[in-house]
């Protein structure tokens, strides 16, 4: 399967459709498609040869989308960029990756003196927002105009497209090489299930440099669907993009739904275009699922688990169980495997548990990725005995729904106990007064580790620790519930795609220990 035939039939089928939309621009599938023909050109005239890599670091916007296209269309591979890193994390990842051109927003542009010494590789820094390029840089525009449409490279289905580094918020950042037949299989495995047709129009939300999005924009290119691109997301303008382009699907993570869900005002948009919602890529507190069903009633919800290694989606939870309070729903679950993916949890020593143990979840399919770039070491581990190894820590039920208990480096002990932060954030969030939590093992003399709550509230409620620790007493068992709480009034540090930092909120309880906890 190759990214190109997927532009080359959207030009056939719907020439005339209109493939982006960012602010007043919109462009058809024929402009698209056009488009990246000279984007590949563009960057063929500046010496890059196949494999040559092609970093962004931008907020969302519709030339970032025909990068995600124009890019292998000249058999190059893309390399996102989290914009969230600090510049010496850029740097790593630009040097790491070798990439040779370098394309970038405004809201990029002031980083670069501070990084352009430390590049070993980059060659061309391209600026992709209106107006002249600043000095130095080339015109992204200028680019597409000075070069001739070209045709796709002939390439291979297993030729790398992509390349994606882990957050590094539990350490090195690792480069993900996904190939092209990785992204367009996983497209396809779940996008007739979640709503991409041909008529859909799909919000671009979520960070464009993240799988989660990345993969949606596939999708909706499978489709040959319509996408609305806002920069990144604020509650009121998501809102806003859902109402005003009649938005039909989303993914959205967990914390940006929990954000738009308890927005001021959210019932006074009209969101009954919105049919299908995903979300994913961190566990989504019951509590949440069940304020968003009421705020959008028509919408369907699709729980989709997956990581970057696998391109990234393993499971979906449908909406049929989506049912609170019923034997038939499992909003505790992510879902089962879908189409064309294995799975299969096992203990330390690889053996298979028995259907309701916890263990780590392992896949296979044709969506998991080629391997981590010039880590042949971590590649191996990873990919031991032809299972990606999730680092997840997960149980079966015997229908094959899968619940993800906690990442395998988030379970915290204590008193030699197992207690999963995910399923105590759970609890904590059914508290009417909680807007954000995270749960986090802090250093204990006797028991090695206590389970700490750090909360915010929502704005004008109250509570104090004894309330939430009295209110997870009724919820799980004694030894899970939080023995401290921390509440505090700012926002809690959010990753790029909208993940809760655990590893920084952990820093300052586990600075001076000998054992830390990453």
């Amino acid at each position: 399967m190759k990214i190109s035939n997927t532009i080359s039939r959207n030009m056939q089928v719907n020439g005339d459709g209109i493939a982006t939309i960012f602010g007043d621009r919109k462009h058809s599938w024929n402009q698209f498609g056009e488009r990246i023909a000279r984007l590949a050109a563009g960057l063929t005239s500046l010496g890059l040869e196949r494999g040559d890599r092609v970093a962004v670091l931008s907020l969302n916007n519709d030339r970032y989308m025909e990068s995600y296209f124009g890019v292998p269309w000249g058999g190059h591979v893309l390399v996102p960029i989290n914009t969230r890193l600090a510049p010496p994390e850029v740097v790593f990842w630009l040097n790491d990756s070798g990439a040779t051109v370098l394309m970038v927003d405004e809201t990029f542009v002031p980083m670069l003196p501070k990084i352009q010494d430390q590049l070993e590789t980059v060659k061309h820094v391209v600026f992709l927002g209106d107006g002249p390029a600043p000095q130095g840089m080339l015109s992204f525009e200028g680019l597409l105009a000075g070069a001739a449409a070209m045709g796709a490279v002939e390439s291979n289905s297993e030729d790398l497209a992509i390349l994606l580094y882990t957050g590094g918020t539990t350490g090195r950042s690792k480069g993900v090489m996904l190939s092209q037949n990785n992204v367009l299989v996983n497209a396809l495995q779940f996008a007739p299930t979640v709503g991409y047709r041909s008529n859909s129009v799909y919000l671009h939300a979520a960070p464009m440099f993240h799988i989660a999005d990345g993969t949606c924009t596939y999708a909706i290119a499978t489709a040959a669907g319509t996408s609305v691109i806002i920069p990144g997301f604020e509650p009121e303008a998501a809102l806003r993009a859902v109402q005003d382009h009649k938005v039909s699907v989303t993914l959205w993570v967990p914390t940006m739904v929990n954000m738009a869900v308890y927005f001021p005002g959210v019932e006074k948009f009209d969101l009954s275009s919105l049919i299908d919602m995903m979300y994913g890529a961190s566990p989504m507190p019951e509590a949440v699922v069940r304020r968003a069903m009421e705020v959008m009633p028509n919408t369907r919800f699709h729980h989709a688990y997956g990581q970057t290694e696998s391109a990234p989606i393993l499971t979906v939870l449908d909406p049929a169980r989506h049912v609170p309070d019923s034997p038939t729903g499992k909003l505790g679950s992510c879902g089962q495997a879908i189409m064309g993916v294995q799975l299969k949890i096992v203990d330390e020593d690889e053996n298979e548990v028995p259907t309701g143990e916890v263990g780590e979840l392992c896949a296979r399919g044709d969506n998991v990725m080629l391997g981590y770039w010039g880590q042949p070491e971590m590649t191996a581990h990873a990919l031991r005995n032809g299972w990606l190894h999730t680092g997840d820590g997960a149980r079966m039920d015997e229908e094959g729904f899968v619940y993800i208990v906690d990442r395998v480096k988030d379970m915290i002990i204590s008193g030699g106990e197992n207690v999963y932060s995910a399923e105590v954030e759970d609890a904590i969030y059914q508290h009417a007064a909680v807007a954000e939590c995270a749960v986090i093992g802090i250093p204990h003399d006797k028991w090695g580790e206590e389970v700490h709550a750090i909360i915010r509230l929502h704005e004008g409620q109250e509570a104090d620790e004894k309330a939430i620790i009295e209110h997870c007493h009724t919820l799980i068992a004694a030894f899970k519930c939080p023995r401290s709480v921390e509440l505090r009034t700012d926002p809690l540090p959010l990753s790029g795609a909208g993940k809760i930092l655990k590893a920084q909120l952990r820093e300052p309880y586990w600075a001076d220990q000998d054992k830390a906890v990453h």
